[in-house]
């Protein structure tokens, strides 16, 4: 089982609390840390809306902004992660930030749920197939969309690969909500997604409790956990408030161990029977879930949303030609309206606006079609 502590954006761009949070995660029982390398012009439009933090109320967009970092930066963090003998794996929103990150060699990349439709990055990310480990992480997606990414990931001609510390390509199964509501985390997909396509899975785990969801994704035959790891919930991170403080990622990291033991020795029925002790069956079983993938209750309302879809860069009049710097393939989040997809994006590009659009909006077909 490989343990991935998410420390995403947690450092708040500070290099010293990076190797605090590199460490906590090595003392915690990780065997690899996860960054974000973010670029706020690849994730979001300027206007796409307000986030609540505990320091105020704050643009999304200038709340990215804050946590941009160089090239520089992660080189560092990914040479301390080394010297501390964990591996140094990273997220990129785009092909900028992947060619940085590429440059660097990582030990693994890992491609978040919301780009599982950013095609023109992970027809980037193809190149490194059998190069550098992949790691595609599918929340909020349907099972078409987790079926196109792997066929683009999967698209370039075998090679023989490279000697590497993870599988070619993990999938992880996700619920792309914060923070997620265990019953809701349908764990058996784990096993189904395995099945489906062949390749190793685990689980990417938004949930606050420390044990359930990543024990039982061990019992369904999971090989990867990742979890977000904070110094303190009380810090102002996006993500800080539902992540694990380091004692209780040790007690996840403690927990994932005892039951990989005892699923070689005794089976699955045994973790169950051992959870029972201190949750009843009933909980169990709807954590578990159906196994059938499919949208949680919870994540619906993100689909299209949180994923990607192309978005104007500026206003333009009926008549303009759409130039390649006039969309972008972009997270729609708040009160912008979504686009069309990515899928589309060299159709449209060139082609000829039938009416007035504004800076932000959504792109669709109809701006191209005369009535």
């Amino acid at each position: 089982m490989t343990i991935i502590a998410e420390i995403g954006t947690a450092h708040s761009g500070d290099l010293t609390k990076a190797f605090e949070l590199i460490d906590a995660s090595k003392e915690a029982g990780a065997d690899c840390v996860k960054f974000q390398w973010v670029y706020a012009d690849e994730i979001l439009h300027p206007d796409t809306g307000f986030v609540d933090l505990p320091n105020g109320r704050t643009r999304l967009y200038d709340n990215f902004k804050t946590l941009e970092c160089n090239q520089e930066f992660y080189a560092k963090c990914m040479e301390y992660a080394r010297k501390k003998n964990i591996l140094f794996a990273c997220s990129p929103f785009g092909l900028k930030s992947l060619r940085e990150l590429a440059e660097l060699k990582p030990d693994a990349i890992k491609i978040a749920s919301p780009e599982v439709n950013h095609y023109p990055m992970l027809n980037a990310c193809s190149e490194f197939y059998g190069k550098i480990p992949l790691i595609l992480s599918s929340g909020v997606s349907k099972l078409g969309d987790i079926e196109k990414a792997i066929d683009i990931l999967e698209c370039t001609e075998k090679k023989e690969c490279a000697p590497m510390k993870m599988p070619v390509l993990t999938l992880l199964h996700c619920l792309t909500f914060y923070p997620a509501p265990e019953d809701e985390y349908n764990v058996r997909c784990v096993n189904t997604l395995g099945k489906i396509f062949g390749v190793p899975t685990g689980i990417s785990d938004h949930s606050m409790d420390p044990v359930l969801v990543p024990v039982l994704s061990v019992a369904m035959g999971g090989t990867m956990i990742e979890k977000h790891i904070t110094l303190s919930r009380k810090d102002s991170g996006l993500d800080d408030p539902v992540a694990l403080e380091p004692e209780m990622f040790k007690l996840m990291v403690h927990s994932v161990h005892q039951a990989e033991a005892v699923l070689r020795h005794s089976g699955e029925n045994e973790i169950y029977r051992q959870l029972e002790y201190e949750y009843p069956r009933e909980k169990l079983e709807s954590i578990l879930g159906t196994g059938v993938k499919k949208l949680a209750p919870a994540e619906k309302s993100n689909y299209g949303r949180t994923n990607r879809s192309l978005h104007y860069m500026r206003s333009m009049k009926k008549g303009e030609k759409i130039g390649t710097a006039d969309i972008s393939v972009l997270r729609t989040e708040k009160i912008l309206t979504p686009g069309i997809g990515p899928e589309f994006l060299e159709l449209v590009t060139g082609a000829v606006l039938t009416k007035d659009v504004e800076n932000g909006a959504g792109v669709r077909l109809e701006d191209f079609i005369e009535k």
